[in-house]
Protein backbone atom coordinates (compact mmCIF):
# COMPACT_ATOMS: atom_id res chain seq x y z
CA UNK A 1 0.00 0.00 0.00
CA UNK A 2 1.33 3.51 -0.67
CA UNK A 3 1.21 6.14 1.57
CA UNK A 4 0.24 10.12 0.92
CA UNK A 5 2.13 11.86 3.41
CA UNK A 6 1.10 16.10 3.24
CA UNK A 7 2.70 18.64 4.74
CA UNK A 8 0.21 18.24 8.22
CA UNK A 9 -0.47 14.32 7.51
CA UNK A 10 -0.23 10.93 6.78
CA UNK A 11 -2.90 8.86 4.83
CA UNK A 12 -3.06 5.84 4.35
CA UNK A 13 -5.84 4.92 1.51
CA UNK A 14 -8.26 1.97 2.61
CA UNK A 15 -8.24 -0.56 -0.46
CA UNK A 16 -9.78 0.60 -3.63
CA UNK A 17 -9.76 4.26 -1.93
CA UNK A 18 -9.11 7.29 -3.86
CA UNK A 19 -7.38 10.03 -1.96
CA UNK A 20 -7.22 13.35 -3.15
CA UNK A 21 -4.86 16.02 -1.83
CA UNK A 22 -6.48 19.86 -2.13
CA UNK A 23 -5.09 23.06 -1.84
CA UNK A 24 -1.91 21.91 -3.74
CA UNK A 25 0.07 20.63 -0.90
CA UNK A 26 3.29 19.33 -0.96
CA UNK A 27 2.53 15.43 -1.72
CA UNK A 28 5.85 12.63 -1.21
CA UNK A 29 4.65 9.10 -2.33
CA UNK A 30 6.44 6.74 -0.13
CA UNK A 31 6.83 3.17 -1.17
CA UNK A 32 6.52 0.21 1.32
CA UNK A 33 9.55 -0.89 3.36
CA UNK A 34 8.98 -4.54 2.37
CA UNK A 35 8.93 -3.52 -1.40
CA UNK A 36 10.38 -6.69 -3.18
CA UNK A 37 12.66 -6.11 -5.56
CA UNK A 38 12.56 -9.06 -8.66
CA UNK A 39 15.59 -11.34 -8.06
CA UNK A 40 16.86 -10.54 -11.47
CA UNK A 41 17.06 -7.03 -10.16
CA UNK A 42 18.98 -7.61 -7.49
CA UNK A 43 21.47 -10.27 -9.13
CA UNK A 44 22.11 -7.45 -11.58
CA UNK A 45 22.81 -4.68 -9.27
CA UNK A 46 25.02 -6.45 -7.05
CA UNK A 47 27.00 -7.65 -10.53
CA UNK A 48 27.09 -3.75 -11.69
CA UNK A 49 27.96 -2.59 -8.10
CA UNK A 50 31.17 -5.44 -8.08
CA UNK A 51 32.67 -3.85 -11.17
CA UNK A 52 34.21 -0.47 -11.59
CA UNK A 53 34.12 -0.21 -15.17
CA UNK A 54 30.35 -0.77 -15.01
CA UNK A 55 30.00 1.95 -12.47
CA UNK A 56 31.74 3.75 -14.48
CA UNK A 57 29.78 3.41 -17.34
CA UNK A 58 26.30 3.45 -15.18
CA UNK A 59 27.75 7.23 -13.65
CA UNK A 60 28.83 8.17 -17.51
CA UNK A 61 25.34 7.07 -19.00
CA UNK A 62 23.19 8.66 -16.30
CA UNK A 63 24.85 11.77 -16.48
CA UNK A 64 24.89 12.34 -20.29
CA UNK A 65 20.93 11.55 -19.91
CA UNK A 66 20.22 14.60 -18.26
CA UNK A 67 19.09 18.05 -18.51
CA UNK A 68 22.27 19.40 -16.52
CA UNK A 69 24.66 17.71 -19.57
CA UNK A 70 22.02 19.77 -21.50
CA UNK A 71 23.13 22.71 -20.28
CA UNK A 72 26.36 22.24 -19.51
CA UNK A 73 26.89 21.70 -23.35
CA UNK A 74 24.53 25.23 -24.01
CA UNK A 75 27.10 26.66 -21.97
CA UNK A 76 30.37 25.49 -23.41
CA UNK A 77 29.67 25.49 -26.40
CA UNK A 78 28.49 29.29 -26.33
CA UNK A 79 31.68 30.33 -24.30
CA UNK A 80 34.01 28.50 -26.85
CA UNK A 81 31.94 30.00 -29.97
CA UNK A 82 31.86 33.72 -28.16
CA UNK A 83 35.34 33.87 -27.06
CA UNK A 84 37.55 31.08 -27.79
CA UNK A 85 37.43 30.66 -31.32
CA UNK A 86 36.17 32.25 -34.19
CA UNK A 87 34.01 31.15 -37.32
CA UNK A 88 33.63 28.74 -38.34
CA UNK A 89 34.47 26.80 -35.34
CA UNK A 90 36.88 23.59 -36.74
CA UNK A 91 38.03 22.43 -33.05
CA UNK A 92 34.73 22.98 -31.61
CA UNK A 93 33.17 20.60 -34.35
CA UNK A 94 35.98 17.86 -34.15
CA UNK A 95 35.46 18.08 -30.54
CA UNK A 96 32.06 17.83 -30.69
CA UNK A 97 32.03 15.08 -33.27
CA UNK A 98 34.43 13.02 -31.10
CA UNK A 99 31.83 13.20 -28.12
CA UNK A 100 28.89 12.19 -30.39
CA UNK A 101 30.96 8.86 -31.24
CA UNK A 102 31.55 8.11 -27.53
CA UNK A 103 27.56 9.15 -26.37
CA UNK A 104 26.94 7.14 -28.84
CA UNK A 105 28.99 3.98 -27.63
CA UNK A 106 27.71 4.61 -24.48
CA UNK A 107 24.20 4.35 -25.65
CA UNK A 108 24.82 0.99 -26.93
CA UNK A 109 26.22 -0.13 -24.12
CA UNK A 110 23.23 0.96 -22.34
CA UNK A 111 21.04 -0.89 -24.59
CA UNK A 112 23.20 -4.16 -24.38
CA UNK A 113 22.91 -3.79 -21.16
CA UNK A 114 19.09 -3.27 -20.84
CA UNK A 115 18.87 -6.53 -23.49
CA UNK A 116 20.68 -8.80 -21.50
CA UNK A 117 18.89 -7.39 -18.23
CA UNK A 118 15.40 -8.33 -19.85
CA UNK A 119 16.48 -11.53 -21.18
CA UNK A 120 18.05 -12.64 -17.83
CA UNK A 121 14.64 -11.23 -16.54
CA UNK A 122 12.54 -13.34 -19.41
CA UNK A 123 14.55 -16.48 -18.74
CA UNK A 124 14.21 -16.41 -14.78
CA UNK A 125 9.79 -15.76 -14.95
CA UNK A 126 9.94 -18.44 -17.74
CA UNK A 127 11.67 -21.22 -14.91
CA UNK A 128 9.64 -19.66 -12.28
CA UNK A 129 6.20 -19.89 -14.44
CA UNK A 130 7.21 -23.66 -15.05
CA UNK A 131 7.33 -24.48 -11.60
CA UNK A 132 4.34 -22.88 -11.03
CA UNK A 133 2.29 -24.98 -13.42
CA UNK A 134 4.14 -27.89 -12.69
CA UNK A 135 2.82 -27.51 -9.04
CA UNK A 136 -0.41 -26.18 -10.58
CA UNK A 137 -0.73 -29.64 -12.02
CA UNK A 138 0.47 -32.09 -8.97
CA UNK A 139 -2.15 -29.71 -7.16
CA UNK A 140 -4.77 -30.42 -9.59
CA UNK A 141 -4.77 -34.18 -10.07
CA UNK A 142 -4.50 -34.92 -6.38
CA UNK A 143 -7.42 -32.85 -5.89
CA UNK A 144 -8.96 -34.85 -8.80
CA UNK A 145 -7.67 -38.24 -6.76
CA UNK A 146 -8.98 -37.00 -3.29
CA UNK A 147 -12.38 -36.00 -4.92
CA UNK A 148 -12.75 -39.46 -6.81
CA UNK A 149 -12.01 -41.04 -3.59
CA UNK A 150 -14.60 -39.36 -2.00
CA UNK A 151 -17.16 -39.77 -4.11
CA UNK A 152 -16.58 -43.54 -4.59
CA UNK A 153 -16.67 -43.63 0.00
CA UNK A 154 -19.91 -41.23 -0.16
CA UNK A 155 -21.76 -43.30 -3.49
CA UNK A 156 -20.34 -47.15 -2.96
CA UNK A 157 -20.95 -47.22 0.64
CA UNK A 158 -22.95 -44.81 1.78
CA UNK A 159 -24.11 -46.58 5.34
CA UNK A 160 -20.71 -45.60 7.02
Amino acid sequence: MTTIETSSTAVEPAAGEVVTVADHQHVHLRSPLSLKRHPVVLEERARRAASLQLRIADGITAFAGSMHFVYLHIALFAVWMVLLESKPWPTLTLIVSLEAIFLSTFVMIGQNRQAAFQQAKADHDFTEQELELKTNTELTREIHRLTTELHRRVIENPAR
